[in-house]
């Protein structure tokens, strides 16, 4: 085999754990994409016949590459603040539909949509320090020449993004079974536009982002809502889209994908805290979800009044 060749097939070892930290780094599956593709680019130029661990190198190169990308994202943000102020981060969809909840969690694109946005707000190095060291367990002694700062200088950057993290995102219920029932008991309210049952679905101090993208910043679609009775009135406003809403895992939790005439129009996620809802964060730009490959996930019919829609996961989550 040629040398080349070889180490292709080396590099495709490594691609599904580069692309895992990528997205943890970036929030976007196509620049986690392009992330990866450059880190091929420089393997491909450099010398490692003295690399001991190339899955280590291959780490470190990745995570260069997402700090470079992050900073540049930055500056732009910066530039045009209000663009960005409901962002949320790509949403990993899949199907409820043979879904092991045992091997769920194990999954590498089980970061919750909670927790990337808090990163969003993180300082590049110090969300490539946490990334790595925290999430990949990399020592700080090689994760210090990626952002140019000493070892004791790295670790107080991971520190600090670990208290911000920590103090930000409440740890939502693990229990797939308990999550589905809350959000099956939400939708219900939905569609049945009962407003009392969605109050009693929501904590008192529940937040609601909502991203429709860039065009739409500024418009009611994009925002940020906290307080049970205007994200209650906010669900029974649109309740009429709530018939095309089938559940599905965002991120590794259950999750709401409604798609009207074949087109999918927003994909939802729920933290869900002793059994009530904590958090939404709701992806309805409509470029960004025809990146996202939903296709698979839902076919023309509609889903049942009482969202059982093809459902083979919910017999197996009830189990």
């Amino acid at each position: 085999m040629a040398e080349e060749e070889l180490l292709a097939e080396r590099f495709e070892e490594h691609r599904g754990h580069l692309r895992a930290v990528a997205y943890r780094m970036l929030g976007s599956l196509s620049e986690a994409d392009d992330a990866v593709q450059e880190a091929w680019l420089r393997l491909s130029r450099s010398d490692t016949s003295d690399v001991h661990s190339l899955g280590g190198w291959l780490t470190t190169v990745t995570g260069r590459v997402c700090l470079d990308m992050l900073r540049s994202r930055r500056t732009r943000r910066e530039e045009s603040m209000d663009a960005y102020e409901t962002y949320l981060p790509d949403p990993v969809v899949r199907s409820l539909d043979r879904v092991d909840p045992e091997q769920e969690v194990l999954q590498a694109d089980a970061v919750g949509l909670a927790l990337l946005v808090v990163m969003e707000t993180l300082e590049p190095a110090e969300r490539l320090a946490f990334v790595l060291h925290d999430m990949f367990v990399v020592p700080f002694d090689d994760i210090a020449p990626v952002v140019d700062r000493s070892t004791a200088a790295t670790r107080q950057l991971a520190s600090r993004a670990r208290r911000r993290v920590q103090g930000s995102v409440p740890a939502s219920d693990p229990d797939l079974v308990r999550q589905r029932q809350v959000v099956d008991a939400f939708l219900a309210a939905s569609r049945g536009g009962d407003f009392e049952a969605l109050l009693s679905v929501l904590d008192p101090e529940v937040v609601l982002r909502a991203d429709a993208g860039a065009l739409a910043v500024g418009a009611a679609a994009s925002k940020q809502v906290r307080g049970r009775q205007p994200v209650a009135e906010g669900a029974f406003i649109f309740r009429q889209l709530s018939q095309y809403a089938r559940p599905v895992l965002v991120n590794g939790s259950v999750g709401l994908l409604t798609v009207v005439d074949g087109t999918p129009v927003s994909v939802a996620s729920f933290t869900v805290v002793d059994g009530k809802i904590t958090a939404m964060h709701i992806l309805s730009d409509p470029e960004r979800l025809a990146r996202l490959g939903l296709t698979a996930l839902y076919d023309d019919r509609p889903a049942s009044p009482t969202g059982e829609h093809r459902d083979g996961g919910v017999r197996a989550l009830r189990r």
